[in-house]
């Protein structure tokens, strides 16, 4: 497990932390540092082809050590890290054989990971555990994932008696901001299908997401002098408010769970004279999707509507755009790709978790680009803050799954019990 830690540390230790206000690929010249590092590491390994494009989109080949016909298949992770926590100076600290008890992450600060508040802590009880110092995020999302793939890789060059299709693998920018499947060539990478290993808990299996939505809503206003403001002042500030008001409040990213949609407001800045609030909408459902984008409008209109004789135009403007949609829809029609990741798990004694992304992956981006692209863990928790952590073992069973499913994939059938044929009356 050290050669795992090494290589984990190795990853997180370099800041790459993405800016969703940039409009470059990658979004932060940081990301470069770790792109080049992963270059050279796949290349050291023995990994074939290994190309990075102007744009920091790495791929690499494993060559297939069969002789017969092989389904080419992906794992892809994303190097960059979220920017709703500092990624910089991350200084990871190695839990040996937890012990059920408080992790006191920065004494000074009295930061502490407990099992109080973090039930699943409990779970790893006994566990090498990685965490923060209490300053930083890890960056287990997803360099978690990355180590997990090249480690497999590594393995499978080494073990050449396990037998396994051709592999690519490729490293993306700026996931965490929304795009690292933007510039993705997925005729390049020439996979049937893919994985991301981009999930939380061991035994996560994801093929469903949201259908997702961001929202810009701009408020206008009139400023006068507060003294001599009746039926001349118009706060924007204060709409702002009312158009919050007018979502259902029951249903919030804390209020919800499973396959519940939400709103969720996360940016608000504003004065007299304009407001700008920022949201975004979820929902598996692609129709309660539509009629929460719907929602929006009916807000908006309303309130134009109230304030169109005192302010002569539009008050609020609401500017709606789709993210990226439930990649159920694309998934289900090669539904055996998942089969065989859960086939993978149960062979390896992994109670495979099988539910709903309450968010998004590259994987549902590729999914609609033509890549099928399920979601497997990564074995991280707490992720984007100063409470992540990482049990070792659960790297160490991402990596084994990894190279289960590549030698599944090469078996007739992949392995999989064919459907029992109906007997005839």
């Amino acid at each position: 497990m050290q050669h795992i830690i090494d290589r984990f540390i190795s990853y997180v230790t370099i800041d790459t932390e993405s800016d969703a206000s940039s409009q470059t690929t990658p979004s932060t010249a940081k990301q470069w540092d770790l792109a080049n590092k992963l270059v050279e590491e796949l290349k050291a390994i023995g990994m074939q082809d290994v190309t990075i494009d102007d744009k920091a989109y790495i791929m690499a080949t494993l060559p297939s050590n069969v002789d017969h016909e092989v389904p080419t298949i992906g794992f892809i992770s994303h190097f960059d890290t979220s920017p709703d926590f500092s990624g910089a100076n991350v200084k990871p600290q190695i839990v040996p054989n937890y012990d059920g008890k408080d992790i006191v992450l920065n004494a000074q600060q009295n930061i502490v990971l407990s099992p109080s508040y973090f039930k699943d802590l409990l779970q790893y009880k006994g566990q090498t555990l990685i965490t923060t110092d209490g300053t930083t995020l890890l960056g287990a999302d997803d360099k978690a994932g990355i180590t997990e793939i090249v480690t497999a890789m590594e393995f499978l060059i080494n073990n050449p008696e396990i037998k396994h299709g051709k592999i690519k693998v490729g490293f993306t920018p700026d996931e965490e901001i929304g795009r690292g499947a933007h510039h993705f060539d997925v005729d390049k990478f020439g996979t049937d299908w893919a994985y991301t290993m981009d999930g939380s808990q061991v035994g996560e299996l994801e093929y469903e997401n949201f259908n997702a939505a961001g929202a810009k809503i701009t408020f206008k206003g009139k400023s006068v002098h507060p003294g001599y403001a009746k039926g001349k002042m118009i706060n924007s500030m204060l709409i702002a408010n009312d158009f919050i008001n007018a979502l259902p409040e029951d249903q919030t990213p804390q209020e919800t769970k499973g396959y519940e949609g939400f709103y969720h407001v996360h940016h608000l800045t504003g004065s007299i004279e304009e407001t700008v609030l920022e949201l975004i909408i979820r929902d598996h459902s692609k129709i309660k999707f539509e009629k929460r984008k719907e929602k929006i409008a009916k807000i908006t209109a309303k309130i134009n509507k109230k304030f169109a004789k005192q302010f002569g135009e539009d008050i609020v403007i609401a500017e709606v755009k789709d993210q990226y949609y439930n990649m159920k829809e694309k998934v289900l029609p090669v539904k055996h790709i998942v089969d065989i990741a859960e086939k993978a798990m149960k062979e390896l004694a992994i109670k495979p978790l099988i539910k709903p992304i309450r968010g998004g992956t590259d994987g549902c981006q590729l999914s609609y680009m033509g890549l099928p692209c399920p979601n497997i863990f990564a074995g991280g928790h707490n992720f984007h803050g100063k409470y992540e952590y990482v049990p070792v073992e659960s790297m160490q069973k991402a990596v084994n799954v990894i190279v289960k499913i590549a030698e599944l994939t090469s078996m007739p059938n992949f392995g999989l019990e064919l459907p029992k044929k109906k007997k005839r009356k």
